[in-house]
């Protein structure tokens, strides 16, 4: 693989100077970007995939939405939709995607709705008789159609993107340079006990701009396992027999979370959606003890293998430091641009 990348590197020359001729039309206004009135954060990556996006979504319901009206417009990446569509008591997670589902799920008292085409989105949104005050963009970053009003960028700790190089020789979606559009950058997936001098090293690699703030965040897991009848504690389970199920794109820190064997993990591609057979390749390795999941493959496995067996272990994102900081800046931005209600 590594040397196919290589092989590929003329053609990552090629995707960067197309994504930078296009970046530069949207800069210089040749192509259209188009604004709204009402408060908009994007929240996105410059790399594909394990940065934390969700996580990092879910942490700014919980600050913004027991004083305002959120909606989140997400691509819905893999569903079995198109268009428009705005999450009701109907919709499932083939239906909006899994990561959207599972926002619903959890908040249901904000409004969800997929749309690859994000301009769309935010009209429809817009349109409702019970229209958001705020919308909070979903990998959203390359969305250029769309100027949203304020850019936080995601990297994580472990693939940092000055590290990285253009598709397809490495992972990155656009050049570095990218970067600068950023109102802020979060560097997710830290160790917790990350020393000051690493951070210190973090901020120096990534040069950020004197008007762009960092923050460092890592994963915190709960201490229970949820399913729809019951809890148990993580610690309980950690020397119990049980099967491990993850359909993300890294998974292994969850793996070693739950300090699991090689014979006790089933890794599959990320936002995958299981056949029959695989569902009873799960089963039989489990043999009846519990299968332990992410959040986000618990609402494409809900309904397909047993209730009784099947937990899902919850995370969040939170900040080693200056997370009031964080909230500040962000409340800040939404009070500006709401006529200075407070959310205080």
């Amino acid at each position: 693989m590594i040397l196919l990348r290589k092989i590929l590197f003329p053609f990552a020359i090629l995707y960067g100077l197309i994504t930078a001729i296009r970046n530069w039309c949207f800069d210089k206004g040749m192509l259209k970007s188009y604004s709204f009135s009402i408060p908009i954060i994007a929240v996105g990556n410059l790399s594909v995939g394990g940065t934390g996006k969700t996580p990092q979504i879910e942490y700014l319901i919980r600050l913004l939405s027991p004083k305002y009206k959120v909606a989140v417009l997400s691509r819905g990446y893999k569903r079995k939709t198109s268009g428009f569509l705005l999450a009701d008591s109907t919709s499932t997670a083939e239906s909006l995607g899994d990561e959207p589902f599972q926002m619903t799920q959890k908040y249901p008292t904000i409004q969800v709705a997929v749309d690859a085409n994000r301009k769309n989105g935010i009209e429809q949104l817009l349109a409702l008789q019970n229209k958001p005050d705020l919308i909070l963009l979903d990998d959203a970053f390359q969305h250029r159609k769309v100027k949203a009003g304020f850019y936080i960028l995601l990297t994580a700790y472990d693939d940092l993107y000055v590290n990285d190089f253009i598709l397809p020789t490495g992972n990155l979606r656009e050049s570095r340079s990218g970067a600068k559009r950023a109102n802020l950058v979060v560097v997710t997936k830290c160790p917790p006990s990350l020393s000051e001098m690493e951070q210190k090293n973090i901020r120096q690699k990534l040069k950020l701009s004197g008007h762009q703030e960092l923050y460092l965040s890592s994963i915190q897991y709960d201490e229970k396992v949820y399913s729809e009848k019951e809890n148990l504690d993580v610690d309980s389970l950690r020397n119990l027999e049980k099967v491990v199920v993850a359909g993300i794109a890294k998974p292994q820190p969850f793996f070693q979370h739950l300090q699991t064997r090689k014979e006790e993990e089933m890794e599959f591609p990320d936002h995958h959606h299981f056949s029959s057979n695989e569902l009873q390749s799960i089963l039989k390795k489990a043999n009846h003890q519990p299968i332990i999941t992410t959040e986000k493959d618990f609402v494409r496995l809900k309904g397909k293998l047993p209730n009784e067996q099947l937990f899902y272990l919850p995370i969040q994102s939170v900040f080693l430091s200056k997370g009031e900081h964080f909230n500040k800046q962000i409340i800040n931005y939404v009070e500006q641009s709401t006529g200075n209600r407070s959310i205080s």
